[in-house]
């Protein structure tokens, strides 16, 4: 399982990168193994600021659906529009050209955010 080291991670199974004040945000390797075939994203909260967790949007597999928790709090700058047309760069590349939002982050990062170890130690790999 790739878990990137320089990633934070939350129990719901979003992935956390900082640089500069940005967070972007997307979900984990597991949580895409366990939804499957990516068919959809939703994000209707692009300019909005949204408390950590809440939800920020869904994403649409062909089992289920599922929300997506904000693990910080801030304000959303950009969606991955490439997602629009490509939702499987989700379950190809969800660190790289799968991300979800990059965030304009208020405040401190939360306490609850795991590191890589950590969060391999809650999924069991």
């Amino acid at each position: 399982m790739n878990l990137p080291e320089e990633l934070k991670y939350t129990k719901d199974h979003e992935w956390v990168r900082m640089e500069d004040g940005i967070a972007t945000i997307g979900i984990t390797e597991f949580a895409q193994r366990e939804l499957g075939d990516i068919v959809y994203v939703e994000v209707e909260t692009v300019g909005e600021t949204v408390a950590a967790g809440e939800v920020f949007g869904t994403v649409e597999a062909v089992k289920t659906v599922s929300d997506l928790f904000m693990p910080i709090e801030g304000e959303i700058i950009e969606f991955n529009e490439e997602l629009e047309s490509s939702p499987e760069l989700v379950n190809e590349s969800p660190y790289e050209k799968g991300w979800m939002i990059k965030v304009k982050v208020s405040g401190d990062l939360p306490s609850d955010l795991l590191t890589a170890a950590e969060y391999a130690e809650l999924i069991g790999a």
